[in-house]
């Protein structure tokens, strides 16, 4: 029974040494002085405000991208036991001794190291020679700009590596599809393609654009599978539908497991509430969660409410009132109603309190039992405060002309009868008998006598001069097509109204709610809300010091500078290595002039390379020469502040196609053992430029070290780099 133990258990392994020596040369590259310097350093300003947040579980919205890439950096924090504990306020700032340096890059510095390996398996999976391989390895080690990327709290080093590796994992499933299809290793490199481009799309909508590539390519495939007689109708199902799984629906639930866990973890209410709606507010603790615990549901007769534009930007709002009027004549010479003026304000106020009543009954309280407002119902808003009716006519708004103007209703005893009633429309209703709910229900106030909607101009116009004390404007708008969320309000705070008598319900009106009801948010309702958000929030664009165009990036001829020492001339700047780039253009340039030369030749029936060195050219130009088009050429067609890290993943497929096109030089071009030295010589002396440039660059890019002046000087190859000198 124990007759096996009597021979040795043996393990065999094959070891890729190449792979080894790259790995290990890549983690020496990215890791080497980490900590240095120790100060923020550029963007890490604007992640490591995040990375606190995180720590803090405070909620935020970052309109950049997706939350994926910014739990990866917090991870870094967390398993350095950071606290959240530091005021990001400007870049050069010390980090304090709680503030784990090393744990918040090392991601960041593990991503771009390992990009090196993959390089290589990329160029091995093409069928590119492994002489070839180890050349875009080196080319990516020897990189300035990437070294420079992946040594901070950055994202751009995680991108790259999950695009390369979905990719590598991409062209091993589709190099098994031969032979092993439907295996255990052709599952594992398809699935691992799925979660890697959701990784990478998660990361930065950048993501985006390499995953449409492989769509696009599997597609392609897929398409020529269609047309093989040896496969069945079966077969092609079942691989349409693996790759449907693997490509398409496991990203999607992955893109969502990303939201889930980030809404998991930001719990707690912070600085950014105030752009989501307040069911999502209030489903956060404290906040306004602390002062919406405890409200009615529906709202009744009697109900005294506050509402709150759902539009929310650029500042949240709540409809006001206050004893002041219109003034009887604006600036420009037109005349108002001088009724007392309504107002969109941006502050919580006793005045922003409202009591929805019958307009049949006179009672301002909630009867018993209560009877809710539904879809459809009439109703008059009364200023607690005030008493006065909330009111709409025929006069023309003080900055719209266009609109009404919307009053508090007083009695002049002239020929302006009161228009105060309001139709209550739930846009976001179920069916026509919805009862009007708190914090969730978003209504239309639309005015039964002139079919006006009650609307906050102001929050997408200009607030109103001294006299309506800068708040934001109130129309009636009479051209009600749509659901602008300008016309959209929703009820905020809430309470039953109990007191009759005014002086006793100005003391209500202060006092906080009573009845416990929760507004708890289902998952896919905040995740709706906050990719909404994310995709549409769009802050002010300015130009930045360090901002460039995508032509500039080709020859880069614009620079950033990362970080400065305080005193010495040590400084960190993003800079790539000018051999590289200009070595990548020249073989954009020759696969482009090579492929086009072959197709025109391949019409004629002229064949100038073997029909699989062909394919392998179209192959690599398709993952290279494609992975840079889609990753730089929509820059061009975006509106937004540019820098030059915008560029990096396009040209790392693009230092993927130089030793594609030197291969394909070597072995079709070069035809005679002469010319075949001569090509290997020139390559030698090229590589031997690429490690110069690349040592020649490096205190820039390590910070370290320090140079003079003087050298700094000679270190400004082109008049467009900012390169910093101090005056003696």
């Amino acid at each position: 029974m124990l007759g096996f133990l009597k021979e040795p258990v043996v393990v065999t392994a094959e070891i890729n040494v190449n792979l080894v020596a790259l790995t290990v040369v890549g983690l020496i590259s990215r890791l080497w002085g980490l900590c240095y310097p120790r100060a923020v350093v550029f963007d890490e300003v604007y992640y490591g405000q995040f990375v606190s947040l995180y720590m803090k579980r405070i909620f935020f919205v970052d309109d950049s991208g997706p939350p994926f890439g910014h739990m990866l950096l917090a991870l870094g924090g967390y398993l350095g036991g950071f606290d959240g504990n530091f005021l990001w306020n400007r870049i050069g700032a010390e980090y304090t001794m709680n503030v784990p340096v090393w744990s918040l890059r090392l991601l960041p510095a593990l991503a771009g190291a390992l990009c090196v390996p993959l390089a290589y398996q990329i160029l091995v999976e093409l069928h590119f020679s492994h002489c070839a391989a180890l050349g875009a390895a080196l080319l990516i080690l020897l990189e300035n700009s990437l070294i420079t990327q992946s040594r901070f709290m950055l994202l751009e080093s995680i991108l790259i590596f999950f695009i390369l590796l979905a990719v590598l994992s991409y062209l091993k499933f589709y190099n098994l599809q031969r032979h092993s299809s439907f295996s255990g290793s052709w599952w594992f490199w398809l699935l691992l393609t799925g979660v890697a481009c959701s990784c990478a799309v998660g990361v930065k909508y950048m993501g985006l654009f390499t995953y449409m590539l492989l769509l696009a390519i599997a597609g392609l495939h897929f398409w020529h599978m269609i047309g093989d007689q040896n496969l069945s109708n079966v077969s092609l199902l079942c691989h349409f539908l693996a790759r449907g799984l693997a490509l398409i629906i496991i990203p999607i639930l992955m893109y969502l497991s990303f939201f889930y866990v980030h809404l998991a973890l930001l719990y707690r209410s912070g600085p950014h509430d105030q752009i989501m709606t307040s069911a999502f507010q209030a489903s956060l603790e404290g906040g306004l969660a602390r002062i919406t615990q405890g409200q009615p549901l529906e709202v009744a007769y009697g109900s005294q409410i506050t509402l709150r534009n759902v539009l929310g930007k650029p500042m949240q709002c709540w409809l006001h009132s206050h004893t002041n009027t219109y003034p009887i004549r604006y600036e420009n010479g037109r005349g108002s109603s001088h009724q007392q003026q309504v107002t969109c304000y941006p502050f919580k106020d006793v005045n922003n309190w409202w009591i929805v009543k019958d307009p049949g009954m006179q009672q301002l309280v909630v009867s018993n039992p209560p009877r809710p407002v539904r879809h459809g119902h009439i109703v008059q808003l009364v200023h607690g405060i005030t008493t006065r009716y909330l009111n709409t006519h025929d006069v023309a708004a003080p900055l719209s002309p266009h609109s009404q103007e919307v009053s508090c209703y007083i009695d002049y005893n002239i020929s302006m009868p009161a228009q105060n009633l309001w139709r209550v429309e739930i846009v976001n209703r179920e069916s026509d008998t919805d009862v009007w709910k708190t914090i969730l229900s978003e209504v239309r106030f639309v005015h039964v006598n002139t079919s006006a909607v009650l609307k906050a101009s102001g929050v997408i116009g200009a607030s109103l001069p001294e006299w309506g004390y800068r708040q934001l404007e109130v129309v009636g708008e009479k051209l009600s097509k749509g659901y602008h969320q300008s016309m959209l309000w929703n009820v905020e705070e809430h309470r039953y109204g109990k007191s009759q008598e005014q002086k006793e319900r100005e003391v209500e009106l202060h006092s906080p709610t009573q009845m416990d009801i929760s507004k708890n948010l289902s998952f896919m309702a905040k995740f709706t809300e906050l990719q909404w958000k994310i995709l549409t929030l769009k802050n002010e664009d300015t130009e930045h010091k360090y901002s460039s165009s995508a032509l500039d990036w080709i020859t880069m001829d614009t620079n950033i500078a990362y970080w400065l020492h305080p005193t010495s001339g040590a400084q960190i700047h993003l800079l790539g290595n000018v051999v590289t780039w200009a070595s990548a253009n020249a073989a954009a340039v020759v696969y482009t002039c090579l492929s086009l030369w072959y197709l025109i030749r391949r019409r004629r029936k002229i064949y100038d390379i073997p029909e699989d060195a062909w394919q392998l050219w179209v192959s690599a130009g398709g993952v290279c020469a494609g992975g840079w088009a889609v990753n730089y050429l929509p820059f061009f067609l975006m509106e937004k502040t540019l820098f030059l890290y915008h560029y990096l993943p396009a040209l790392t497929f693009q230092i993927l196609l130089i030793p594609i096109v030197l291969q394909h030089l070597g072995d079709h071009l070069c035809r005679s053992v002469l010319l075949k030295s001569m090509f290997s010589a020139l390559i030698v002396a090229w590589f031997s430029s690429v490690y110069f440039v690349y040592c020649t660059f490096s205190p820039m890019t390590y910070g370290q070290p320090a140079l003079s002046a003087t050298q700094l000087k000679d270190l400004r190859w082109k008049d467009s780099w900012n390169i910093l000198i101090r005056k003696q």
